[in-house]
């Protein structure tokens, strides 16, 4: 199977320095896929499950609820960066998320407080605390995954490797959505639920696995000079990733690219579900729609990857990577302005979701390659958990301010917005770029 595999995809198993770095990057690919496999199964569910207990009317209000859920997890991912291993935080989490998922799975099956009840009430808790619980997901575990990998890999490494990673994260979350999307249509959405439960069990299991096989020499991170950063850093307090953020240009710019990119993709993903909503109605219609949209997503990741994602990015180069994000997400904005059909629109914002997590993901992981442990982890909790939160939260609030004005104001209104962040997003892209390059040649830390 592995050489069937192999020669499908020959783009992605040459280059490697050694065996051993391709086993490296190959077990940290299924880890991975593990962790975007299930949140991606789990992700269509918590629409459905909050459209069906409170309605429609509250998706915007959930999102901002979700920005002050953030805050408390992004102080308590912070102080766990100073008690324990990397590795052994991220076996806590998993578990802690596979309890949690059992929980969820038991009150969605009860014939009353369940998706079986179909009475919207914004007194329904569940459907509240599910969405919130399937939020910090993506927020929490994808980011300390990606901050584990940045510190123990070199920056030459990650060129030959990150790809591969990618790849195996793109057949999770196509293979388990896709899987799904048939046990909620047979068996029904509580048991999808648990099914996503025992997935997290197995997250642990890998890593344990990895930490114990894979050599010493493969676990060196970037050994640049910390002491070059410029300034004196910020006190360590509950902000200093907030501080670190605000003090370094460099950090700020990857804020930036973050957040923006959040901000235009939420509104035009906004777009989307209200078209889907329209045309499809609610319930378990518009949650096997979501389903497929996950499906479809990362099976434009996945071929983009397969296919040659990784050797764009080499020939390009990091900064001109960046800004290939910005173009696209461009061209859909205008596209999905001036044909609001929903075939049309679907395929773009899967086009655009595709590419970003094939190209764009990568390409973003690696500028945290040269800079310290705090910024890795305590800087990069707050863009990836509350600055990402917010910016969606934000794009949401955008979108349904020039909605409630009319459909005129809101075509010109949300394409001047996203225009004018697209310009500031390639900005910080090429600073990125041309900064991560001279701290690479120099052998240096950034900040």
């Amino acid at each position: 199977m592995f050489s069937a595999i192999t020669s499908f995809f020959p783009s992605l198993w040459v280059g490697f320095e050694s065996p051993q770095e391709r086993r490296k990057f190959m077990l940290l690919s299924v880890i991975f896929g593990l962790i975007l496999g299930v949140y991606w199964l789990l992700r269509p569910l918590k629409d459905g499950v909050f459209l069906t207990m409170v309605g429609p009317q509250y998706l915007g209000r959930v999102k901002l609820l979700s920005v002050v859920v953030i805050v408390p997890i992004v102080f308590i991912v912070t102080k766990l960066v100073d008690m324990f291993p990397r590795h052994r935080i991220l076996y806590g989490i998993s578990a802690l998320y596979a309890v949690l998922s059992v929980v969820f799975a038991i009150l969605i099956m009860h014939p009353e407080t369940g998706i079986a009840n179909t009475v919207e009430s914004t007194d329904r808790i569940l459907g509240w605390a599910f969405y919130l619980f399937v939020e910090t997901i993506g927020s929490v575990l994808v980011s300390f995954f990606w901050s584990f990998v940045s510190d123990i890999t070199a920056p030459e490494s990650a060129k030959r490797g990150y790809s591969l990673v990618i790849l195996g994260a793109q057949f999770g979350s196509v293979f388990f959505p896709f899987v799904g999307g048939n046990i909620v249509q047979n068996f029904g959405s509580g048991t999808a639920v648990a099914c996503g439960a025992v997935s997290f069990l197995f997250i642990p299991a890998m890593v344990y696995y990895f930490m114990t096989t894979v050599s010493k020499d493969q676990m060196q991170g970037f050994n640049g000079d910390e002491a070059a950063i410029e300034g004196k850093p910020p006190k360590p307090t509950f902000y200093e990733g907030l501080q670190l953020i605000l003090t370094r240009p460099y950090l700020l710019g990857i804020f930036a690219v973050v957040t923006l990119y959040e901000i235009v993709a939420t509104i035009l993903e906004f777009q989307m579900k209200g078209l889907a909503k329209a045309s499809v109605g609610g319930g378990d219609a518009l949650t096997m729609f979501m389903m497929k949209y996950a499906v479809w997503v990362n099976l434009t990741a996945l071929l983009c990857a397969a296919l040659g994602a990784g050797k764009i990015s080499k020939k390009l180069g990091l900064a001109k990577t960046l800004l290939c994000m910005p173009i696209i997400v461009g061209l859909a904005a205008l596209g999905i302005a001036y044909i609001p059909v929903l075939n049309v629109v679907f395929w773009l914002v899967v086009l655009l979701k595709g590419v970003n997590y094939s190209l764009n993901q990568p390409a973003k992981e690696q500028l945290y390659i040269p800079t310290s442990k705090d910024s890795k982890y305590k800087a990069k909790s707050w863009i990836d958990m509350f600055g990402s939160r917010s910016s969606k939260s934000l794009g949401g609030v955008i979108h349904d301010l020039f909605k409630s004005m009319g459909p005129d104001v809101f075509v010109l209104g949300t394409l001047t917005v996203s225009f004018g962040l697209i310009g500031v997003w390639a900005y910080a892209a090429i600073f990125l770029g041309k900064t991560h390059a001279e701290a690479i040649k120099e052998n240096r830390i950034v900040c």
